[in-house]
């Protein structure tokens, strides 16, 4: 049966436009879950290295202008929209201008691929909190699926490792260990990700899904999978190896080269900056390991092709293009969760 969308709501997570903008950037972030005031001033350095600004809100930008380009070629003819969870443009207010411009019922492109609390629910989060702060006039929003093994995203991914190894000097480029990384959550958010029955652990298996596709796409018979950007405080359990530590073990086992694929990350926002082409790429440098990164999938025309594919699926009902055999999930009505306590919001710290 045919549906009907007014708009689509790109929902992302935001990043500081200048240098007064960065710490009440992260104080957004990282609200309630305690994290130490000297890790906030530790991180607002890796911003401030970049002058204040981080990359997401213009690749974001990129991003809605190639689905335009995209939707005005193909159809439907939709507005797109732009709001964030954390820094302006702030999804309370895009919602309100959608209000405004008339729009009744929106499609929801969150820039997360996964499931788990941070990738999926947070954004469920998001549009209520959204839909609350404006009222009864407010949209209906549909939040698209989860599409981490999507072909198109695949296909981008396995381009730019290509595109890494061909940088590599010619006699590392059959020898270089492919290793990928994404965001490391709590192992108790890990644990909690995903519908009660489908047994937890949602994010990591998607997370390892999405490798052993884009591995097999360009004829990796091995890898690895590890995590970065960690930022809770040091006593509770994040999903590890760290991809800086894991640089040590791949040179003590005799590796001479590394290719780098941020699988976890649509774009090249700040934490993919830092953690990889600097913290990760000098210690490389200090190990003697030759060093590639392959780009995030955002900035490749078949992102916003992949984008206008899944608005497709909702409002032809089409059977989802679908790679992997990990479960997904995501589409969900109004901040609705997938399912009853799928993906339950973190434990905060009492008297926080």
């Amino acid at each position: 049966m045919a549906r009907v969308a007014d708009a689509l709501l790109l929902l992302s997570f935001g990043g500081p436009e200048g240098p007064d903008d960065v710490l009440p950037f992260l104080e957004n972030v990282t609200r309630g879950r305690g994290v130490p005031p000297e890790r906030l001033a530790e991180v607002a350095q890796h911003y401030l290295h970049f002058g204040g600004v981080s990359p997401i809100n213009a690749l974001n930008r990129d991003i809605i202008a190639a689905v335009q380009r995209e939707l005005s070629a193909t159809g439907p003819e939709l507005p797109v929209y732009f709001g964030n969870r954390n820094w302006h443009p702030m999804v309370e207010d895009t919602l309100a201008r959608m209000t405004a411009d008339g729009v009744r019922s929106a499609l929801v492109f969150p820039t997360s691929a996964w499931g788990g609390y941070s990738g999926c629910r947070q954004y469920d989060e998001d549009i209520v909190r959204a839909r609350a702060a404006v009222g009864s006039g407010a949209p209906e929003l549909v939040k698209l699926r989860q599409y981490f093994d999507h072909p198109l995203l695949v296909a981008a991914f396995a381009d730019g490792i290509r595109a890494a190894r061909a940088t590599l000097p010619a006699e590392h480029r059959k020898i270089a260990r492919l290793v990928f990384t994404a965001h490391s959550v709590p192992v108790s958010a890990d644990v909690a990700a995903g519908p009660p029955a489908d047994g937890g652990r949602l994010y990591s298996r998607q997370v390892a899904e999405t490798a052993r596709l884009c591995a097999a796409a360009t004829g990796f018979d091995d890898y690895d999978v590890v995590w970065q950007s960690r930022s809770g405080p040091p006593h509770i359990p994040w999903l590890e190896p760290d991809i800086v530590d894991h640089l040590e073990v791949l040179a003590d086992k005799g590796f001479e080269s590394v290719i780098i694929c941020p699988v976890g990350f649509v774009s090249d926002h700040l934490e993919v900056i830092w953690d990889l082409d600097n913290e990760a790429a000098e210690k490389a440098a200090e190990l003697g390991l030759s060093f590639a990164r392959a780009a995030t999938p955002g900035t490749d025309p078949r992102f916003a092709e992949m984008v206008v594919e899944l608005i497709g699926e909702h409002l032809r009902d089409v059977t989802p293009r679908r790679l992997g055999a990990v479960p997904g999930y995501g589409w969900t009505t109004d901040g609705a969760p997938c399912a009853v306590d799928c993906c339950a919001p973190p434990r905060r710290p009492a008297g926080r």
